[in-house]
């Protein structure tokens, strides 16, 4: 097959694809690009003059890899699931030795291991290229995680390195290891961005109920913790739609918005990993319990009939701003441990698979571009680079320093949302890691004497090594 003039191609034009596609031809590359509805691949080319000219839209498949540079990079930009595999196995056939697949979608990181090991088998590479960022980032400049065969990166590199966001002139993007690796950490990614909105959503519900500030007014204060420590990007478009107001009925816009919530998958996987990786992820999966949640509008309507005597007016919060300080502190401190707990994660699977993954790389790639960028990578960064072996960001020294610091506020803030019956699912989480953590004689000894009692699943001692089973009374 005759080399074409196409440096990568794109298959699959939906928000991302096409946006992607779009920054790959701004940056001087000839892109092909391939969609089931054909007229959506030339429109891309027609309706986007200047860069139109980089963009190669086809008719069919076989000419779709036929316009490729050898070796040709095809990326697939479809939902993820059993569309990858599909698109994979018309593809694959139109290919030849040394050519490169790559899935640039939130795909389960597990599916990701199976197709890179199936497409190495036969002479072909696979990559899985976690893309954070939304429609902005992939228009103007992701960050991105890759993952696959080392060897392989360097023939994406020129491309990746142009259209990824830049953090102080450095691209966001970064191989990260084998296989999956590149997808896994884009699911923690996901889940560390539900923890945090759901605690800056936490906060915003006892600024609203429990102190009784209007949305104008939080986003002073938002935009003001934009400033410190708190200063990311949640953070920032936190203060800009609580400033919004609705055109149609110039109500707060946040106020006409239905309060439910979906999710795509990659938090829910976050979490299922984590359990099984033996990690407690406990504020990611408060965050994804507390959408699952939200999203039963009607039963909760229900349920605030049927227990609207119980309700509180929020009084333990004297409807008085005088919290804000307490409340800052307490997100911050909170943010913290749900990072701590989504790098412990990681850490843990670069050892149950063999990743080798470069926490603080990941931290750096994060700085601009993701969702959850802000200046607290930094630190973390710093911290891993420091090394020491640091097991748990809760046990660096700048963030010990932190943490005990604010902890104060954070219970402060836990209890009394609990006693004004304001929910704090993912704050509660966080506080409660953090107290289970930092505790040297736990409880669970209880439960390995009931589960010997009532299993014989036997338990350690402290005064003795080696595992025993006590013959305890019956019942």
């Amino acid at each position: 097959m005759n080399d074409g003039p196409a440096d990568i191609g794109v298959l699959g034009l939906g928000t991302m694809g096409a946006n992607l596609a779009l920054n790959i031809a701004e940056k001087g590359f000839t892109v092909a690009v391939r969609n089931r509805t054909t007229a959506k691949a030339f429109a891309l080319r027609d309706d986007n003059h200047g860069i139109g000219e980089n963009i190669l839209p086809t008719e069919s498949l076989e000419g779709f890899v036929t316009a490729l540079k050898a070796p040709r990079l095809v990326l697939f930009m479809v939902p993820a699931g059993k569309l990858v595999d599909d698109e994979m196995e018309r593809v694959m056939p139109l290919l030849s030795p040394g050519d490169v697949m790559i899935d640039a979608g939130n795909a389960d990181f597990n599916d990701t291991i199976r197709r890179s090991a199936a497409v190495e088998e036969i002479g072909l590479h696979f990559v899985g290229m976690g893309v954070s960022g939304g429609e902005l980032g992939a228009r103007h400049g992701p960050s991105i995680m890759v993952g696959g065969a080392r060897k392989t990166y360097p023939l994406l590199e020129p491309i990746l390195e142009k259209i990824a966001a830049k953090y102080e002139g450095e691209p966001c993007v970064a191989w990260l290891g084998p296989d999956g690796a590149g997808h896994f950490v884009k699911t923690i990614h996901n889940g560390i961005e539900y923890a945090d909105m759901q605690m800056i959503a936490e906060i915003f519900g006892i600024m609203r109920d429990g102190i009784g500030l209007k949305p104008a007014e939080m986003a002073t204060i938002f935009a003001n913790w934009n400033t410190r420590g708190l200063a990311s990007y949640l953070i920032e478009i936190t203060a800009v739609t609580l400033a919004e107001s609705d055109p149609e009925t110039n109500q707060p816009m946040v106020d006409v918005i239905v309060d439910e919530a979906g999710q795509k998958g990659t938090g829910r996987w976050a979490v299922i990993e984590a359990q099984k990786l033996g990690v407690g992820a406990t504020t990611i999966e408060a965050a994804v319990s507390a959408r699952g949640v939200s999203s039963r509008r009607g039963e909760r309507e229900k349920a605030s009939e049927l227990y609207r005597k119980v309700e509180t007016d929020g009084a333990e919060f004297g409807g008085e701003a005088e919290h804000i300080t307490e409340l800052e502190q307490a997100l911050e401190t909170a943010k913290i441990i749900a990072y701590a707990q989504g790098y412990a994660t990681m850490a843990a699977a670069s050892d149950e698979y063999g990743w080798s993954l470069p926490l603080a790389e990941i931290a750096r790639i994060w700085r601009a571009g993701c969702i959850i960028r802000s200046d607290f990578l930094d630190d973390i960064a710093r911290a891993y680079d420091a090394g020491g072996n640091v097991v748990n960001l809760l046990q660096a020294p700048d963030f010990v320093t932190r943490v005990a610091a604010g902890q104060e506020a954070l219970r402060v803030i836990v209890a009394k949302a609990a006693l004004a019956g304001i929910p704090v699912p993912a704050l509660s989480a966080a506080l409660a890691y953090f107290d289970d953590y930092r505790r040297a004689r736990g409880t669970t000894n209880l439960t390995q004497a009931q589960r010997d009692l009532f299993g014989a699943h036997t338990f350690r001692r402290l005064d003795k090594e080696g595992v025993f089973h006590h013959k305890w009374p019956a019942v």
